[in-house]
């Protein structure tokens, strides 16, 4: 089913990973999330094989659904289609972005990875929108390089004119500071599932942002 992409919130970008959840219910702390504000939630699971993966995919997409809010998948164009995720996010490693853009068609949403203004103007071609980072340092993801920096994101975003989402090391500290690249939303991991109070930090972390 065809989403629309003009009317998508960037806001305050979820992306999973249930090791920072210390044994607590992936499904139940996804939903404590999306209550609290999440407008988006990208699927991210390096370590599950297919099997689980699906399984895990198809009871979050119905969480989604309940919502009426996207739901994106990293990396797995297999997993996407299979369950109908509303789109896939790729980085500068996987599948050529040229090439996903024709697999999963134009209805379905294409995100793509950046940290420089070349690769960004390339994404742009494809893309709906652009994670571009990492902008802060991050012990989330060990295959990202050195942090671009607020000046970075904001020439990113300057380069473009398709949404751009910051990703990497963002909390509540340094939201204030991103504010000033203009960009359109804040991509984050363990600001919101790494804490005690998973609904609470969504909803602090979405009005600062809004503020």
């Amino acid at each position: 089913m065809a989403i629309n992409k003009s009317g998508i919130d960037y806001a305050l970008y979820l992306v999973t990973d249930r090791s920072i959840l210390a044994g607590r219910d992936f499904l139940s702390c996804i939903e404590e999330a999306i209550i609290g504000g999440v407008t988006l939630v990208q699927l991210r699971e390096k370590n599950l094989e297919s099997g689980d993966f699906y399984r895990a995919a198809a009871a979050v997409k119905a969480l989604t659904k309940k919502y009426d809010i996207p739901l994106i998948i990293n990396d797995r164009m297999d997993i996407m289609l299979a369950i109908d995720a509303d789109g896939l996010h790729i980085g500068q490693k996987d599948l050529p972005l040229d090439i996903a853009r024709k697999m999963i068609g134009e209805d379905k949403i294409l995100g793509y990875s950046v940290s420089t203004v070349d690769e960004a103007i390339y994404g742009e071609k494809y893309a709906d929108y652009l994670g571009a980072g990492a902008v802060f340092p991050t012990m989330s993801k060990s295959d990202v390089g050195s942090p671009i920096g607020i000046e970075g994101i904001t020439e990113i975003k300057k380069s473009v004119s398709i949404p751009v989402v910051g990703i990497g090391g963002i909390n509540k500290d340094n939201i204030r500071d991103l504010k000033e690249a203009e960009i359109d939303g804040i991509s984050l991991i363990s600001a919101i599932l790494g804490t005690a109070d998973i609904k609470g930090a969504a909803e602090n972390l979405l009005g600062m942002w809004a503020r």
